[in-house]
């Protein structure tokens, strides 16, 4: 409608983000309003068709509900605009025929005329590609004509019809893959290519839909996106719904859904903005309801398994109790911002390239001999990359049980890779009891000791209560030990926050005894009672109370990940370990507790008041 408003021209050809094709597609693009889409030629190779026989569009359907496909040609594809314009035109020539009834569609991403390295120079600066490009078409409009999809079909038929498989471009099918499958695919794409073998044509990795079970958080993110689409479905009509839906659409914007070479996932400013707006179209939905309040076990992430979710006015919370009871989100209502949207460090196909590159700094040879691909030469944004590529061998949720040995330290510990001597950090947990702002779980562990294993028992009670503009979350842990042999360690809770601190951003900060540190930094604090965080441009502070007096140690979760611009360190969170020295007898039990309050403030409390 806002297209048709702006343009005078209601859009009939749909742009499939990055052409990710489902066969029941059809269904949904007719339902939407749309007659065409624009696909790659890998999706049509796929389905059988040759490679001269993709000069128009084919038509498909899905339960009747036809649709026709253009498919991008791969000389095409290739050329624009990374080829001189007379290439480009050269390669029309050749393939137009006498009676104009060949069709070359491109359609690609719009950052190759601009936003990737060297494109603005190239397009807009001083070689004009794009200038010339439209001069040299009405230069050769004697026998080339420019045309719209829409256009088009009002005056030929599609080619033949088609049956497209699920797929998207060759690369998106790596990176969906797991690093090692993903690295050797596409080594195997480059070489068959290179050599110009026919089995590229068939080679297409994983379905898109893997990047949930690539990245947990991912698949967190897309069944909240879910559950939320469900609750704004239905509200009734008006201007609450409209809002809600509004931001709903804003939080199934595809970046934040996958990762490929580029951004996605790993930017935490899209990830928290993408998530906030799925924060607020829930309240709205909650708000509309008149019931905020929810205690609810639900298959959560849909994996066969349930998770609790508890909520109040202030805030939402969920747990999973088979990964070591820990707070996947905690959510600020009034803030829309996700506290503990951070990401595990995890191995990436293209981390390869940044250890090649130091082998090759460190014995002389030179990086540029290297094959440039997804595994190739390294361009950083930053030295010594390869020594920040540390990985967690547990998903970073928050409020997780750890036991580490007397004498870990800050330094051994880090941001939380050091290795745990008992099983409490994943061990799947049952509820004890479930009520609206209550929970209470239990599960038995054991702690290693150089004498053997200690079997403990483990209760933890999550409390939720306080304000809509300033919500409380406690947690209580209390350790037993069921063992004939005392417990002597460091018994921990760990948490990963997020509070947009990256690069030194001075509105983020953590507080001990009214000294301020920035929120990317490392830090440790001994025999406190109360460690404070928060930024205060997003409007929200944390103080963290201890119970007893215990130790605080911090350091940041940093990612090493593609952009455009080269590999680069990204602030994903921070790791806080709470922690305390413990010697736990046969027979007895020691109990500690946070107790976390949240202010929210400034801008946010201004936004929560408004809506």
């Amino acid at each position: 409608d806002e297209i048709e408003r702006i343009f005078g021209r209601r859009p009939g050809t749909a742009w499939l983000a990055e052409r990710v094709w489902e066969p029941d597609l059809p269904t949904a693009l007719v339902a939407a309003g749309y007659r065409a889409t624009i696909l790659d030629d890998s999706h049509f190779r796929a389905a059988g068709i040759a490679e001269d026989a993709m000069w128009g569009p084919y038509s498909t359907e899905d339960q009747g509900r036809l649709v026709n496909v253009f498919g991008t040609e791969q000389g095409l594809r290739n050329r624009i605009p990374f080829r001189p314009v007379e290439d480009v035109i050269e390669h029309l020539r050749l393939n137009a025929t006498a009676d104009g009834a060949r069709l070359g569609t491109m359609g690609d991403d719009g950052e190759k005329f601009g936003a990737w390295p060297s494109t603005d120079r190239l397009c807009w600066g001083e070689e004009r590609w794009v200038d010339r490009f439209f001069e040299a078409l009405e230069g050769n409009a004697d026998w080339l004509a420019t045309t719209t999809p829409a256009d088009w079909l009002a005056d030929h038929g599609p080619l033949g019809r088609v049956y497209i498989p699920v797929g998207s471009y060759a690369e998106m099918g790596a990176w969906a893959l797991m690093p090692d499958e993903g690295r050797a695919f596409m080594q195997v794409l480059e070489r068959d290519r290179a050599e110009g073998r026919p089995e590229p044509r068939w080679m297409r990795g994983a379905s898109w839909r893997n990047f949930q079970v690539k990245y947990r958080e991912v698949n967190d993110i897309h069944k909240r996106m879910l559950r939320v689409s469900a609750k704004v479905d239905g509200l009734p009509a008006g201007a609450l719904r409209d809002r809600a839906h509004d931001h709903l659409l804003r939080g199934q914007s595809n970046d934040i859904y996958w990762h490929g070479l580029f951004g996605g996932i790993y930017l935490p400013d899209l990830r928290l903005a993408t998530v906030g707006n799925l924060i607020e179209a829930e309240s709205l939905a909650d708000a509309a309801a008149g019931d905020f309040v929810h205690a609810v076990t639900a298959d959560l992430d849909l994996d066969g398994r349930d998770e609790i979710l508890l909520a109040d006015a202030g805030q939402v919370v969920t747990v999973d109790l088979d990964e070591g009871a820990g707070i996947g989100d905690w959510d600020i209502r009034g803030a829309r911002h996700a506290l503990t949207s951070v990401l595990r460090r995890r191995p990436e196909a293209y981390h390869a390239a940044i250890r090649r590159a130091a082998a090759d700094e460190t014995d002389g040879t030179d990086a540029a001999d290297t094959p440039a691909s997804i595994d190739g030469v390294a361009r950083s944004k930053e030295d010594g990359l390869a020594e920040h590529l540390r990985y967690d061998d547990h998903e970073r949720r928050s409020a997780l049980v750890r036991f580490l040995p007397p004498d870990a330290t800050p330094a051994s510990y880090g941001a939380g890779e050091q290795a745990d001597l008992g099983t409490a950090i994943d061990a799947v947990h049952r509820v004890r009891s479930l009520e609206p702002g209550r929970l209470e779980v239990g599960a038995t562990a054991v702690v290693r000791s150089a004498a053997g294993s200690i079997p403990i028992a483990i209760s933890k009670r999550i409390e939720l209560g306080g304000l809509p503009d300033g919500p409380t979350l406690d947690v209580t842990v209390s350790i037993t030990n069921v063992g004939t042999r005392p417990i002597a360690g460091r018994l921990g809770l760990e948490w990963g926050l997020m509070l947009l601190g990256g690069g030194g951003n001075p509105s983020a900060w953590y507080d001990v005894g009214g000294t301020r540190t920035a929120h990317d930094s490392a830090g440790t604090a001994s025999g406190i009672e109360v460690i404070r965080q928060g930024n205060d441009w997003v409007g929200v502070a944390v103080e963290s109370r201890l119970e007893p007096a215990g130790d605080a140690w911090w350091a940041p979760i940093e990612t090493v990940s593609n952009s455009e611009a080269g590999f680069e360190r990204v602030y994903q969170g921070s790791s806080l370990l709470l922690s305390w020295l413990v010697e736990v007898a046969p027979g007895t039990t020691s109990t500690v507790r946070v107790a976390n309050r949240v202010t929210v403030s400034g801008r946010a409390a201004d936004r929560s008041s408004a809506t």
